[in-house]
């Protein structure tokens, strides 16, 4: 099917006037040539506002002199917005990924433009959103006009990831890979929490966990399981070989009893291949996935996630270091809770005991200005690659003792001090 108009990259961008507010879709699917088209305009545009979360590539748009006319307003904070962000010339917005829906269906942010990336239409008119379907629905159901790259190497994925094609307002067409990451080699000491924390998940779990050294290396630990499930915001390679293998199963899921379910996918070719058509993978918006009434109902989730420091009462920092704002609260709270709320769930935070310059990850508090991510009322377990405890029940002296366990050596005897003049111990 051929019927709609294909006009150039500049033709496309037109449709963008001076004080719009733009949607852009992000992570693999964001689409940077319609976007390296709009920051051309430059001269001729003032006051256009950006809104994304995680999106990958140069981010024109917040480097001079193309931020003259262009202000990123984020709800998430990738490392190439990350400067903008902590700048004049950007924002944060604090929210749930389960949440930012909210924005576009509310009308609390109305979009005039939403860039995305699909596939060409099939036989019917219907694009694929691809893997990146988090808030991309939302935004496109909310957007006065859609605006797309259409790329015939864009996956085209299972679930609710399509739009027809005279929903388009404007299309231009690339034909080129989208954007992969490489698989990384996880440290010694990623390896080391990987272990333990693979030794907490059970027959039977559902599993939501993000991309990285410390999942990469749980997943290769549960060679050995049965019946795991997979419900989550994203997933990368490493769930290829468990599915392979059988381990990954789904089948004592109770939503959507054997599809591995997400909002977006990060990895490598090989991880688009399998995506490609694959009934088994099931794409939703964020407001599904990562919704806790959806994710509690599955069996034993075992939910693990990062964090850049965690005090010694168990407020875990996850998005900023001090003042700086450096990643973004995300999905963490809402994955927390799920599991929390799930019959034999385990939420779970895994972090290094040190930074790569020695500093400790345990701290008596939190950096001023650093952003409580995870309260202390809802952390469970927390895992280094000296142990894991859980805190849940226990009171601030018991954590405190229990987080000094899992610290490094070298911090443990300064920690103990700074925990007597804190908590009287």
């Amino acid at each position: 099917m051929r019927d709609f108009k294909v006009v150039s990259p500049a033709e496309a961008v037109s449709e963008v006037k001076s004080g719009d507010r733009v949607f852009f879709q992000g992570a693999a699917m964001t689409p940077n040539n319609l976007i390296q088209a709009l920051c051309e305009r430059y001269r001729e545009l003032e006051n256009v506002e950006i809104i994304q979360i995680h999106t990958e590539g140069s981010a024109t748009y917040t480097i001079p002199p193309y931020n003259k006319a262009f202000k990123v307003n984020s709800c998430f904070v990738s490392s190439n917005v990350r400067k903008a962000v902590n700048s004049v010339n950007g924002a944060y917005i604090p929210i749930f990924l389960s949440e930012v829906h909210q924005l576009f269906r509310r009308n609390i942010l109305p979009l005039d433009c939403a860039f995305i990336q699909v596939s060409p239409p099939d036989k019917h008119g219907f694009c694929s959103l691809g893997v990146s379907v988090d808030i991309t629905i939302p935004a496109i159901q909310n957007a006065k006009k859609i605006i797309a790259q259409i790329n015939p190497q864009v996956p085209r994925t299972h679930g609710d990831g399509i739009i027809h094609i005279s929903k388009i307002d404007a299309a231009m067409e690339v034909n080129l890979p989208i954007l992969s990451a490489p698989v990384s080699e996880p440290s010694e000491i990623e390896k080391k929490i990987g272990k333990h924390v693979a030794e907490l998940v059970e027959d039977g779990a559902t599993l939501q966990m993000g991309i990285g050294g410390i999942p990469n290396v749980v997943l290769e630990n549960l060679i050995n399981h049965k019946r795991l499930g997979i419900h989550t915001e994203m997933f990368s390679d490493g769930v290829l070989p468990l599915i392979e293998k059988g381990v990954i199963t789904g089948e004592e899921k109770e939503i959507k009893t054997g599809k591995l379910v997400t909002c977006f996918a990060v990895g490598s070719p090989k991880l688009y291949n399998f995506i490609d058509d694959n009934p088994l993978v099931h794409f939703k918006e964020a407001a599904y996935t990562n919704d806790t009434s959806i994710i509690r109902q599955n069996p034993k989730v075992t939910a693990i996630n990062s964090a850049i420091e965690i005090d010694l009462t168990g407020q875990v920092c996850a998005d900023t270091i001090g003042k700086l704002q450096y990643s973004g609260v995300g999905g963490q709270m809402d994955f927390i809770r799920g599991a929390s709320l799930s019959e034999g769930g385990k939420a779970i935070i895994a972090l290094p005991s040190v930074t790569a310059n020695g500093i400790s990850k345990i701290v008596p508090y939190l950096k001023e200005g650093a952003g409580v991510t995870t309260t202390r009322a809802h952390v469970h377990y927390i895992a280094t690659e000296y142990g894991v405890v859980d805190l849940f029940g226990k009171n601030m002296k018991q954590r405190a003792k229990a987080l000094i366990s899992i610290a490094h050596p070298d911090h443990r005897e300064e920690l103990s001090k700074q925990t007597f003049e804190r908590l009287n111990i």
